[in-house]
């Protein structure tokens, strides 16, 4: 007991030196005088209802998906060769969290601060009144806890529906959804609101808080391991909680059930060392995945996770595979045996890339593929960083197999963010000034 109190402590005091406090906004946020472009035009894991199987995979295939606008491949520049700066795009946001697009062809950005609201911007401008206020079912309390991830029906255009995922009250993991009011685009119908999932959490960290909708239509949904420190509550390798895991979901076929569980889910049909897993798991063994995006050109399922006092890491899960990898918490932080001299890799999936906490360093915020047209020189390296330090990394895979790993930048910053527009331009969030800056080739 008392290395645990002191492993947590010591991440506390971490977290707390890193994290900088903010004070209420006074009036909505703003762009910066000189804009960016514009994009263009557990313990116990308790469902709200009774999960239900799709009935089949070709449910999905009627689902309009967004078609990504594929130019001419130009091979990217080593990502040793990138070089980067920040263009101060957007400010006066308290405690952001993440930006993302709508994909319905408006342009929009929209961004997530951590204590509960939503922001549109519209052709450079910060709208006066927020899309969503949820501020009075969250607790924002813990470093790790408040309103922390959107994600866009592949169906929006049509239906109006999108999901968040916060921490409510009681502490627990909560995705909802939300429709778009019908009288205001850009206003969200606060009254819509659908639970969708609730996932009691044993401690305040390690909350995760991604959603992203995937090629195939569905919703995938990062969860940490419950938190504290070292696996302490056992939940990694633990195939009956969906803490520690990656759930897979349909919401979009059925919208009057809160979600059903996609025929070729990896354990539907199957089991994990003889061993039942939760029918909504897609991948185990993650510790706290902080950011995770698909690849809009390849469909490649980008999984950065946090690591525990040495080594964080970054995953990639690749197209077409039949889902159920193991990432390896707590056999593993980073590619080194966590707590261990030696230990069982087998039927591991291995991190493309990990970094110690050397020079600052404390937490991975994953990132996204560049696949934007601005700067065709960046195509198909991925832009990642850590939280602390500020610092950021270009990856990209090396044409024999392996990956080429960089840091091209010191920002110096709380970087709790990347964000991706429409048009697949590439955006980093500081927490603690609130400023949203627009990343631009040097």
């Amino acid at each position: 007991m008392q290395h645990y109190t002191a492993s947590l402590l010591f991440f506390t005091l971490l977290l707390a030196a890193c994290t900088p406090t903010f004070s209420p906004r006074a009036g909505a946020p703003a762009a910066v005088t000189s804009p960016a472009p514009a994009a263009a035009a557990e313990n116990t894991a308790v469902a709200t209802a009774a999960p239900a199987r799709a009935a089949d995979a070709a449910a999905t295939e009627s689902i309009s998906l967004p078609t990504p606008t594929i130019t001419s491949e130009i091979a990217p520049l080593a990502p040793d060769q990138v070089r980067v700066r920040l263009a101060p795009a957007y400010d006066g946001f308290e405690a952001p969290v993440f930006l993302t697009h709508a994909g319905d062809g408006s342009g929009r950005l929209f961004v997530v601060e951590k204590t509960g609201k939503i922001w549109i911007i519209v052709d450079g401008e910060v709208q006066p009144a927020p899309f969503l206020d949820v501020s009075s079912k969250i607790t924002a309390a813990g470093n790790e806890q408040g309103l922390l991830g959107l994600a866009f029906a592949p169906t929006f255009a049509e239906t109006g529906h999108f999901f968040i995922n916060y921490t409510d009250k009681q502490g627990a993991t909560t995705v909802a959804r939300y429709t778009v009011a019908d009288a205001d685009p850009n206003q969200a119908d606060a009254q819509s609101a659908f639970l969708v999932l609730t996932v009691a959490q044993p401690a305040a960290n390690h909350n995760a808080g991604m959603l992203d909708f995937g090629p195939d239509g569905y919703l995938y949904v990062p969860l940490g391991d419950g938190g504290a420190a070292n696996d302490r509550f056992g939940n990694g390798q633990n195939p009956a909680t969906l803490l520690g895991k990656i759930l897979r979901l349909d919401v979009t076929t059925d919208p009057a059930q809160p979600y059903q569980i996609p025929a070729d889910n990896p354990f539907v049909s199957a089991d994990w060392n003889g061993q039942d897993v939760r029918d909504e798991v897609w991948a185990i063994g993650l510790r706290n995945p902080w950011r995770t995006s698909f690849d809009r050109e390849t469909g490649d399922f980008w999984v950065a996770d946090v690591g525990q006092n040495q080594i964080e890491e970054v995953n990639v899960l690749q197209p077409g595979a039949p889902g159920g990898e193991n990432l390896g918490w707590p056999i593993m932080e980073g590619m080194s045996c966590f707590n261990a001299a030696d230990c069982d890799q087998t039927g591991l999936t291995l991190p493309v890339a990990d970094y110690t906490h050397v020079g600052g360093n404390c937490s991975v915020t994953g990132g996204y593929v560049y696949r934007g047209a601005e700067f065709p020189q960046w195509r198909g390296i991925y832009f990642y960083g850590d939280y602390c330090s500020g610092r950021f990394w270009a990856l990209a895979p090396d044409g024999s197999g392996g990956w080429r790993n960089a840091e091209i930048l010191d920002a110096d910053f709380v970087l709790s963010s990347f964000g991706e527009d429409e048009a697949g331009e590439l955006y980093a969030l500081d927490y603690g000034s609130g400023v949203i800056y627009h990343l631009m080739a040097e």
